[in-house]
Protein backbone atom coordinates (compact mmCIF):
# COMPACT_ATOMS: atom_id res chain seq x y z
CA UNK A 1 0.00 0.00 0.00
CA UNK A 2 1.55 3.46 -0.94
CA UNK A 3 0.45 6.86 0.19
CA UNK A 4 1.99 10.45 -0.72
CA UNK A 5 3.03 13.16 1.69
CA UNK A 6 3.47 16.39 0.41
CA UNK A 7 4.63 19.51 1.94
CA UNK A 8 3.43 23.04 1.59
CA UNK A 9 4.86 26.38 1.77
CA UNK A 10 2.57 29.60 1.62
CA UNK A 11 4.41 32.91 0.54
CA UNK A 12 2.28 35.51 0.41
CA UNK A 13 4.85 38.15 1.64
CA UNK A 14 4.30 40.19 -1.31
CA UNK A 15 0.78 40.09 -1.14
CA UNK A 16 0.46 37.37 -3.87
CA UNK A 17 -0.51 33.81 -2.88
CA UNK A 18 2.14 31.26 -4.49
CA UNK A 19 1.93 27.55 -2.74
CA UNK A 20 4.82 25.72 -3.30
CA UNK A 21 5.45 22.21 -2.74
CA UNK A 22 8.82 22.08 -0.81
CA UNK A 23 8.76 17.91 -0.74
CA UNK A 24 6.91 14.50 -1.73
CA UNK A 25 7.77 11.85 -0.26
CA UNK A 26 6.33 7.93 -1.05
CA UNK A 27 5.82 6.04 1.87
CA UNK A 28 5.33 2.30 1.74
CA UNK A 29 2.61 1.74 4.46
CA UNK A 30 3.10 -1.44 6.56
CA UNK A 31 0.31 -4.35 5.85
CA UNK A 32 -2.14 -4.22 9.17
CA UNK A 33 -1.64 -7.13 9.59
CA UNK A 34 1.97 -6.22 10.93
CA UNK A 35 1.07 -2.82 11.91
CA UNK A 36 -2.11 -2.65 13.71
CA UNK A 37 -3.31 -5.50 16.10
CA UNK A 38 -7.12 -5.86 15.17
CA UNK A 39 -9.51 -6.76 17.51
CA UNK A 40 -10.74 -10.52 17.42
CA UNK A 41 -14.00 -12.02 18.50
CA UNK A 42 -14.49 -15.58 17.69
CA UNK A 43 -17.80 -16.20 16.45
CA UNK A 44 -17.83 -20.02 16.83
CA UNK A 45 -17.13 -21.40 20.76
CA UNK A 46 -18.73 -24.84 21.50
CA UNK A 47 -20.15 -25.69 25.53
CA UNK A 48 -19.17 -29.65 26.54
CA UNK A 49 -20.26 -30.59 30.09
CA UNK A 50 -18.34 -30.14 32.76
CA UNK A 51 -16.89 -27.29 35.83
CA UNK A 52 -17.52 -23.40 34.66
CA UNK A 53 -14.22 -21.96 34.22
CA UNK A 54 -14.96 -18.49 33.05
CA UNK A 55 -11.96 -17.19 33.91
CA UNK A 56 -9.60 -19.47 32.68
CA UNK A 57 -11.65 -19.08 29.29
CA UNK A 58 -11.26 -15.91 28.93
CA UNK A 59 -7.02 -16.12 29.79
CA UNK A 60 -6.81 -18.11 27.58
CA UNK A 61 -8.63 -16.06 24.56
CA UNK A 62 -6.52 -12.97 25.54
CA UNK A 63 -3.31 -15.31 25.48
CA UNK A 64 -4.89 -16.29 21.37
CA UNK A 65 -5.97 -12.42 20.81
CA UNK A 66 -9.24 -13.02 20.93
CA UNK A 67 -11.54 -10.18 22.79
CA UNK A 68 -14.70 -12.39 23.05
CA UNK A 69 -17.14 -14.42 21.11
CA UNK A 70 -20.91 -16.79 20.63
CA UNK A 71 -20.41 -19.52 23.49
CA UNK A 72 -22.56 -22.28 22.17
CA UNK A 73 -24.61 -24.27 24.90
CA UNK A 74 -24.32 -28.01 25.44
CA UNK A 75 -26.43 -29.79 22.27
CA UNK A 76 -29.98 -30.91 22.51
CA UNK A 77 -30.32 -34.56 23.52
CA UNK A 78 -31.09 -35.54 20.42
CA UNK A 79 -27.06 -35.78 19.51
CA UNK A 80 -26.40 -38.53 21.65
CA UNK A 81 -23.19 -39.61 19.88
CA UNK A 82 -22.01 -35.78 21.06
CA UNK A 83 -22.25 -36.11 24.86
CA UNK A 84 -25.06 -37.34 27.23
CA UNK A 85 -28.57 -35.63 26.70
CA UNK A 86 -29.25 -32.49 29.27
CA UNK A 87 -32.59 -31.42 29.94
CA UNK A 88 -33.04 -27.69 28.52
CA UNK A 89 -33.22 -26.00 31.84
CA UNK A 90 -29.90 -27.59 32.77
CA UNK A 91 -28.45 -26.49 29.72
CA UNK A 92 -29.10 -23.19 29.59
CA UNK A 93 -28.67 -22.81 32.71
CA UNK A 94 -24.56 -23.67 32.21
CA UNK A 95 -24.96 -21.11 28.92
CA UNK A 96 -25.35 -18.54 31.30
CA UNK A 97 -23.67 -19.22 33.77
CA UNK A 98 -20.06 -19.31 31.07
CA UNK A 99 -21.10 -15.57 30.30
CA UNK A 100 -22.12 -14.05 33.49
CA UNK A 101 -20.67 -10.90 34.09
CA UNK A 102 -18.50 -10.91 30.63
CA UNK A 103 -20.05 -8.43 28.41
CA UNK A 104 -18.34 -10.17 25.43
CA UNK A 105 -18.71 -13.59 25.84
CA UNK A 106 -22.40 -13.99 23.39
CA UNK A 107 -24.80 -16.84 24.59
CA UNK A 108 -26.18 -19.03 22.07
CA UNK A 109 -28.80 -21.87 22.87
CA UNK A 110 -28.33 -24.77 20.55
CA UNK A 111 -32.06 -25.77 20.13
CA UNK A 112 -33.40 -28.78 18.30
CA UNK A 113 -36.91 -27.51 16.27
CA UNK A 114 -37.95 -30.83 16.29
CA UNK A 115 -38.45 -31.42 19.76
CA UNK A 116 -42.26 -30.76 20.96
CA UNK A 117 -41.57 -27.54 23.26
CA UNK A 118 -39.51 -25.99 20.44
CA UNK A 119 -41.46 -22.76 20.54
CA UNK A 120 -41.61 -22.91 24.46
CA UNK A 121 -37.43 -23.15 24.28
CA UNK A 122 -37.24 -20.38 22.27
CA UNK A 123 -39.58 -18.41 24.58
CA UNK A 124 -37.81 -19.72 27.49
CA UNK A 125 -34.26 -18.99 26.18
CA UNK A 126 -34.69 -15.36 25.21
CA UNK A 127 -36.60 -14.33 29.04
CA UNK A 128 -33.06 -15.95 30.20
CA UNK A 129 -31.17 -13.41 27.90
CA UNK A 130 -29.71 -15.33 25.41
CA UNK A 131 -28.18 -13.37 21.96
CA UNK A 132 -28.77 -15.83 19.48
CA UNK A 133 -29.85 -19.72 18.17
CA UNK A 134 -28.12 -22.28 17.20
CA UNK A 135 -29.24 -24.91 14.86
CA UNK A 136 -28.26 -28.38 13.24
CA UNK A 137 -29.97 -29.99 11.01
CA UNK A 138 -29.20 -33.93 11.74
CA UNK A 139 -32.24 -35.70 10.93
CA UNK A 140 -34.56 -32.63 8.62
CA UNK A 141 -34.64 -30.53 6.04
CA UNK A 142 -33.95 -26.45 6.95
CA UNK A 143 -37.38 -26.04 4.94
CA UNK A 144 -39.50 -28.57 6.45
CA UNK A 145 -42.62 -27.24 8.14
CA UNK A 146 -41.96 -27.41 11.91
CA UNK A 147 -38.39 -25.71 11.51
CA UNK A 148 -39.29 -23.16 9.60
CA UNK A 149 -42.29 -22.32 12.38
CA UNK A 150 -39.39 -22.27 14.99
CA UNK A 151 -37.22 -20.28 12.54
CA UNK A 152 -39.87 -17.86 11.98
CA UNK A 153 -40.59 -17.40 16.06
CA UNK A 154 -36.69 -16.73 16.26
CA UNK A 155 -36.77 -13.75 13.54
CA UNK A 156 -40.00 -12.29 15.74
CA UNK A 157 -37.80 -12.27 18.59
CA UNK A 158 -35.06 -10.01 16.66
CA UNK A 159 -32.49 -13.43 17.69
CA UNK A 160 -29.54 -14.17 14.98
CA UNK A 161 -29.38 -17.52 13.88
CA UNK A 162 -26.11 -19.48 13.63
CA UNK A 163 -26.34 -23.12 11.41
CA UNK A 164 -23.87 -25.53 10.49
CA UNK A 165 -23.40 -25.93 7.22
CA UNK A 166 -20.92 -28.75 4.94
CA UNK A 167 -20.01 -31.86 6.25
CA UNK A 168 -21.32 -33.08 9.80
CA UNK A 169 -19.53 -35.18 11.88
CA UNK A 170 -22.10 -36.22 13.94
CA UNK A 171 -21.12 -40.33 13.26
CA UNK A 172 -24.97 -40.28 11.46
CA UNK A 173 -25.76 -40.00 7.67
CA UNK A 174 -27.06 -36.38 7.83
CA UNK A 175 -24.58 -34.53 5.77
CA UNK A 176 -27.68 -34.41 3.31
CA UNK A 177 -29.62 -32.15 5.03
CA UNK A 178 -26.63 -29.53 5.70
CA UNK A 179 -26.15 -28.39 2.01
CA UNK A 180 -25.91 -24.67 1.34
CA UNK A 181 -28.86 -25.03 -1.58
CA UNK A 182 -31.47 -26.31 1.40
CA UNK A 183 -30.93 -22.91 2.88
CA UNK A 184 -32.72 -20.71 0.33
CA UNK A 185 -36.40 -21.51 2.03
CA UNK A 186 -35.03 -18.84 4.17
CA UNK A 187 -35.46 -16.52 2.39
CA UNK A 188 -39.32 -16.58 3.09
CA UNK A 189 -38.88 -15.65 6.87
CA UNK A 190 -39.28 -11.80 7.06
CA UNK A 191 -36.49 -10.56 9.39
CA UNK A 192 -34.27 -13.20 9.90
CA UNK A 193 -30.28 -12.74 9.95
CA UNK A 194 -28.65 -15.96 9.66
CA UNK A 195 -25.09 -17.70 9.14
CA UNK A 196 -23.78 -20.68 7.36
CA UNK A 197 -20.98 -22.14 9.37
CA UNK A 198 -17.84 -23.59 7.73
CA UNK A 199 -17.53 -22.24 4.59
CA UNK A 200 -20.30 -25.13 4.28
CA UNK A 201 -16.95 -27.17 3.11
CA UNK A 202 -16.90 -29.54 0.78
CA UNK A 203 -19.39 -27.52 -1.40
CA UNK A 204 -18.46 -23.74 -0.74
CA UNK A 205 -19.00 -22.76 -3.96
CA UNK A 206 -22.62 -23.95 -3.58
CA UNK A 207 -22.48 -21.51 -0.66
CA UNK A 208 -21.03 -18.53 -2.64
CA UNK A 209 -23.43 -19.27 -4.95
CA UNK A 210 -26.62 -19.30 -2.31
CA UNK A 211 -24.97 -15.94 -0.97
CA UNK A 212 -25.12 -14.93 -4.42
CA UNK A 213 -28.50 -15.67 -4.83
CA UNK A 214 -29.71 -13.76 -1.59
CA UNK A 215 -27.74 -10.86 -2.69
CA UNK A 216 -30.13 -11.18 -6.56
CA UNK A 217 -33.02 -11.50 -4.43
CA UNK A 218 -32.48 -7.83 -2.19
CA UNK A 219 -31.61 -6.68 -5.81
CA UNK A 220 -35.46 -7.90 -6.91
CA UNK A 221 -37.01 -6.62 -3.73
CA UNK A 222 -35.31 -3.99 -1.70
CA UNK A 223 -37.71 -4.46 1.24
CA UNK A 224 -36.75 -8.18 1.57
CA UNK A 225 -35.38 -8.05 5.07
CA UNK A 226 -33.69 -11.19 5.24
CA UNK A 227 -29.78 -11.30 5.58
CA UNK A 228 -27.33 -13.93 5.13
CA UNK A 229 -23.71 -14.18 6.83
CA UNK A 230 -21.06 -16.68 6.08
CA UNK A 231 -19.29 -18.01 9.13
CA UNK A 232 -15.70 -18.91 8.20
CA UNK A 233 -15.18 -21.36 10.90
CA UNK A 234 -12.60 -24.22 9.84
CA UNK A 235 -14.50 -26.41 8.01
CA UNK A 236 -12.09 -26.10 5.64
CA UNK A 237 -8.67 -28.52 5.55
CA UNK A 238 -5.68 -26.17 4.96
CA UNK A 239 -4.96 -27.21 1.47
CA UNK A 240 -8.81 -25.91 0.59
CA UNK A 241 -8.16 -23.07 2.27
CA UNK A 242 -6.80 -20.50 0.30
CA UNK A 243 -8.86 -21.56 -2.73
CA UNK A 244 -12.09 -21.05 -0.64
CA UNK A 245 -11.14 -17.80 1.14
CA UNK A 246 -9.60 -16.75 -2.59
CA UNK A 247 -12.92 -17.80 -4.27
CA UNK A 248 -15.08 -16.13 -2.04
CA UNK A 249 -13.83 -12.53 -1.70
CA UNK A 250 -12.77 -12.27 -5.84
CA UNK A 251 -16.42 -13.65 -6.64
CA UNK A 252 -17.72 -10.28 -7.17
CA UNK A 253 -20.51 -10.41 -4.79
CA UNK A 254 -20.66 -8.03 -1.68
CA UNK A 255 -19.71 -10.31 0.68
CA UNK A 256 -17.27 -8.26 2.68
CA UNK A 257 -19.62 -6.93 5.27
CA UNK A 258 -21.17 -10.24 5.74
CA UNK A 259 -18.32 -12.59 6.72
CA UNK A 260 -17.23 -14.09 10.49
CA UNK A 261 -14.28 -15.23 12.17
CA UNK A 262 -14.43 -18.52 14.15
CA UNK A 263 -12.65 -21.53 15.32
CA UNK A 264 -15.10 -24.51 16.36
CA UNK A 265 -12.69 -24.56 19.79
CA UNK A 266 -14.31 -25.47 22.96
CA UNK A 267 -15.05 -23.13 25.91
CA UNK A 268 -14.10 -25.99 28.48
CA UNK A 269 -10.28 -26.17 26.98
CA UNK A 270 -9.95 -23.05 24.66
CA UNK A 271 -6.60 -24.19 22.12
CA UNK A 272 -4.71 -21.47 22.06
CA UNK A 273 -2.33 -23.34 19.50
CA UNK A 274 -5.14 -23.73 17.24
CA UNK A 275 -6.73 -20.31 16.83
CA UNK A 276 -3.20 -18.88 16.83
CA UNK A 277 -2.29 -21.28 13.46
CA UNK A 278 -5.96 -19.90 12.10
CA UNK A 279 -5.50 -16.74 12.50
CA UNK A 280 -1.55 -16.73 10.74
CA UNK A 281 -2.83 -18.55 8.23
CA UNK A 282 -5.85 -16.68 7.09
CA UNK A 283 -4.00 -13.34 7.22
CA UNK A 284 -0.96 -14.42 4.91
CA UNK A 285 -4.13 -15.54 2.46
CA UNK A 286 -5.86 -11.57 2.94
CA UNK A 287 -2.49 -10.36 2.50
CA UNK A 288 -2.28 -12.15 -0.56
CA UNK A 289 -5.69 -10.90 -1.52
CA UNK A 290 -4.59 -7.60 -0.40
CA UNK A 291 -8.02 -7.12 1.60
CA UNK A 292 -7.98 -3.46 3.10
CA UNK A 293 -8.23 -2.47 6.51
CA UNK A 294 -11.79 -1.88 6.69
CA UNK A 295 -12.82 -5.42 5.70
CA UNK A 296 -10.16 -6.81 8.17
CA UNK A 297 -11.95 -4.90 11.32
CA UNK A 298 -15.20 -6.33 9.74
CA UNK A 299 -14.18 -10.41 9.79
CA UNK A 300 -12.54 -10.02 12.90
CA UNK A 301 -15.46 -7.82 14.45
CA UNK A 302 -17.54 -5.71 12.92
CA UNK A 303 -19.91 -8.29 11.36
CA UNK A 304 -20.30 -10.49 14.19
CA UNK A 305 -21.43 -6.98 16.20
CA UNK A 306 -23.46 -6.21 13.77
CA UNK A 307 -25.26 -9.92 13.51
CA UNK A 308 -25.49 -9.77 16.95
CA UNK A 309 -27.26 -6.38 16.96
CA UNK A 310 -30.84 -7.17 18.31
CA UNK A 311 -32.33 -4.54 14.62
CA UNK A 312 -33.99 -6.44 12.44
CA UNK A 313 -32.55 -7.71 9.48
CA UNK A 314 -32.01 -4.57 7.07
CA UNK A 315 -28.95 -5.55 4.83
CA UNK A 316 -26.93 -3.00 2.50
CA UNK A 317 -25.96 -4.80 -0.58
CA UNK A 318 -24.56 -3.85 -4.14
CA UNK A 319 -27.27 -4.62 -6.75
CA UNK A 320 -26.42 -8.03 -8.44
CA UNK A 321 -28.72 -8.39 -11.75
CA UNK A 322 -27.64 -10.97 -14.37
CA UNK A 323 -26.37 -9.04 -17.87
CA UNK A 324 -25.80 -5.63 -15.76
Amino acid sequence: MMCIVSAWKDDSSNGNRTDKILSIEILALKPVFEESPLQRFDCHIHLDPGVVQQSDLLGKMRSAGISGGILISIPPPSFVKLCQPHPTGERLDNLMQWVEGAPDLHPFYWIDPLEEDANEQVELAVRRGVHGFKVICNRFYPGDERPMAVFTKIAQARMPLLFHSGILWDGEASSRYNRPVEFEALIYIPGLKFALAHISWPWCDELIAVYGKFQNAHSRDASLAIEMFIDMTPGTPPIYREEALTRLFTVGYDVNRNVLFGTDCTANDYNQAWVRKWINNDDAIYKKLGLDVSTLKGIYSGNLLRFLDTAPANPEFIKLCAAE
